[in-house]
């Protein structure tokens, strides 16, 4: 039993250290708010050149949060971490962070970029009032896929707050944003 617990803690030591390695170099070292506004604008062009479905919903939204990178990295033990901006009618009105851990079988690093569209007054409403918003708890995310055509499915779009996830390759499908907990940031 000594052997057992022995191993845990050694995989738990080396899953604290993947995890910090991966997120060090999450943009938390971002040096300002105007490099992250920057970043902001680059994924946004990121996501409209993926999808121009994503431009016809982005520009009927009431509020636009934008996580230019989110680096996740575990072993075992995981997490994520992205820094990010509100944006009302194409201007920066906060600054937030994303974080999440999880445990599961998963080795290694990631890096993606989220939008989230509050497609209602109300949804963002909510979401600002928040001290914490949990993604799943405080408000259902529906993550977006491409149909034929590149059409966002229909339910999808009529929800009151959706999420896009891509890389550098493009949407990425199968994710979640579920327990993902957003924070609003003193920039």
């Amino acid at each position: 039993m000594s052997a057992l617990v022995e191993r845990l803690n050694r995989a738990a030591i080396v899953a604290l250290l993947v995890c910090g390695a991966a997120l060090s170099s999450a943009p938390a070292a971002a040096a300002s708010k105007e490099e992250l506004d920057a970043d902001v604008r680059e994924a946004i062009q990121d996501l409209y050149k993926t999808s121009a479905a994503a431009k016809d919903l982005a520009a009927r939204a009431a509020g636009m949060l934008v996580f230019p990178r989110i680096i996740k990295g575990g072993f075992i033990i995981g997490g994520e971490y992205g820094e990010g901006a509100l944006l009302i009618d194409q201007k920066t009105v906060g600054y937030y962070n994303i974080g999440s851990a999880s445990i599961g079988f998963q080795l290694g690093v990631q890096k993606k970029s989220v939008v989230i569209l509050f497609m209602t007054p109300d949804a963002l409403a909510k979401f600002r009032a928040s001290e914490g918003w949990k993604a799943g708890v405080d408000g259902s995310v529906a993550i977006a896929t491409l149909g034929v055509g590149e059409a966002i499915d229909s339910e999808t779009a009529k929800k009151p707050i959706i999420g896009f996830v891509f890389s550098n390759k493009g949407l990425m499908y199968n994710l979640t944003l579920e327990g993902s907990k957003i924070t609003r940031m003193d920039k």
